[in-house]
């Protein structure tokens, strides 16, 4: 009788392991996506807790607790999407890790918050609609509450879109969109919103204008030099002088007491900080360039000082600016609810300033890498001296627009620059005669042909994208009336609920 055939072994132990550990790498992953909204949570938490030591036993506290949360979330949503302007330049030029960018934009993100958010603080909480007009100081509670909520609504599906919109228009489109629900177009300050508008178009403009100039300087005396090690031993200190010295100067701006200097005063002492900053730097970029080749990659060793430099002043230019599409607000709901007076103007306390300087930072930290990669890598390619001229001139408008309280939108300065550098390129490696007789010296020094300029092969193979120009003038344009939309929605159904 013939054998019979052996039966197949089923490893059905391995299997249902193999299915385990499939379950558990998916629960992995779904845990690992769920750590930052509870971190975000957990911040949110604190922040209302926080507020509650200051306002627990006071009028209208619950009021307050609750904006304290709006106020939070609207910030972490501005953390995470900002960021991407303030350090993505230096990410993308990899002169600084990513984990290294997002402590440093926490740090300064704070610092320019509690320093010099003042006037931009004052400009979003009571210069857009008319307080006098407002018939009752809870009208201006739940206009700024509306405000806030879908100012941060917006933001949060924007940045899950991956779309650099501006937090500012998100605000500014919010206050008004609620304002007009509240109260109707008259009390609203259409001279200040058109002042608003116009420093939205300008800025991006000089930004841009300010980062290729920037560029062209380098490119004039550092780049296209016969020494370029040389060039830059003597340049890029002078550059940190400046830069630090400019810094200095609108520090003491915004921090003495009014009175206490004088204009001159305050450029002497900015003077004397650069000069102290150009001295600190000539050892410094001496000591970096030992051993450095006369070549372009030597000069983007040299230029992650200054680039790191200028990023970190521009999330201190950042936190000044941009703290206040959060805390501007919440400002005037703290006041109102404690005092139940409308006045024309709302100062900030500091327990106030500190939550949104501490929401911008945990933002950054939890959801920064977002958008990083788009401004930072995806316009326009980013070297370090590119980076340093994006930083700077991105850092220096945010900078002159928050001492005269202007709200703009650092999203718009940061791309403009981005796109100034890259348009600046672009004509630069077309019409440049410094550039085509310095690639035909080194043609003949190498012995190989010289570069020919194509006009077909230069126009297909273009510096920036213009698919993601066009995108974020989209999102630019869209987000005003949504704001405002959403806003007034918001406005009516609080209304309704809870009035």
């Amino acid at each position: 009788m013939p054998d019979r055939p052996a039966t197949p072994t089923k490893w059905t132990l391995d299997k249902d392991l193999d299915k385990l550990t499939f379950v558990e790498d998916a629960t992995e992953h779904v845990s690992r996506r769920l750590i930052a909204p509870g971190f975000a949570l957990i911040f949110l938490g604190i922040a209302m807790l926080f507020a509650g030591i200051y306002v627990l036993d006071r009028p209208g506290a619950t009021l307050i607790i609750a904006a304290v949360a709006l106020a939070g979330y609207m910030a972490l949503n501005i953390g995470a999407k900002d960021v991407a302007n303030t350090v993505g330049a230096a990410v993308g030029a990899r002169a600084i890790p990513m984990a290294q960018a997002l402590v440093m934009a926490a740090f300064f993100e704070i610092l320019g918050a509690t320093v010099a958010s003042g006037p931009v603080i004052k400009t979003i909480s009571s210069n857009i609609v008319d307080p006098s007009q407002i018939p009752n100081s809870s009208t201006l509670a739940w206009l700024m509450m509306a405000a806030l909520m879908a100012a941060a609504l917006w933001i949060n599906v924007a940045t899950w879109m991956n779309a650099p919109v501006s937090t500012t228009h998100a605000i500014v489109g919010a206050v008004v969109g609620a304002g007009v629900a509240a109260v109707g177009v008259e009390p609203i300050h259409w001279r200040v919103l058109l002042e608003i508008s116009a420093s939205w178009m300008i800025t991006p403009i000089l930004g841009g204008a300010i980062a290729a100039g920037f560029l062209y300087f380098i490119k004039s005396f550092i780049i296209y030099r016969d020494d370029k090690i040389a060039a830059a031993k003597y340049w890029i200190p002078i550059l940190i002088g400046v830069m630090a010295g400019t810094f200095a100067a609108y520090l003491l701006l915004q921090t003495a007491p009014e009175g206490s200097m004088s204009g001159p005063t305050i450029l002497a002492a900015g003077i004397a900080c650069g000069i102290v900053a150009w001295l600190v730097a000539r050892p410094l970029v001496a000591r970096q360039s030992i051993g450095c080749d006369n070549k372009n990659s030597s000069l983007r060793t040299l230029f992650r000082l200054p680039l790191i430099g200028s990023a970190a002043l521009l999330c201190f230019a950042h936190g000044a600016n941009d703290v206040a599409n959060a805390i501007g607000p919440l400002a005037a709901i703290v006041r109102v609810a404690e005092t139940h007076v409308v006045t024309a103007r709302y100062e900030a306390p500091f327990w106030v300033i500190l939550i949104g300087g501490c929401g911008l930072s945990v933002g950054i930290l939890l959801f920064g890498p977002r958008l990083i990669r788009l401004v930072g890598e995806q316009i326009t390619k980013l070297n370090p001296m590119r980076g340093y001229c994006v930083a700077l001139s991105a850092a220096s408008t945010v900078i002159v627009a928050s001492w005269f309280g202007f709200p703009v939108s650092s999203t718009h300065i940061a791309v403009g620059a981005v796109f100034g550098v890259g348009f600046f390129r672009e004509w630069y490696t077309r019409n440049s005669a410094r550039r085509m007789a310095y690639m035909r010296m080194k043609a003949d020094e190498w012995d190989i042909e010289a570069e020919e300029r194509n006009p077909d092969e230069i126009s297909r193979r273009r510096l920036v994208r213009r698919s993601h120009f066009m995108t974020i003038i989209a999102a630019w344009v869209v987000t005003v009336p949504a704001a405002a939309t959403l806003a007034a929605v918001i406005y009516w159904a609080m209304v309704a609920l809870f009035v």
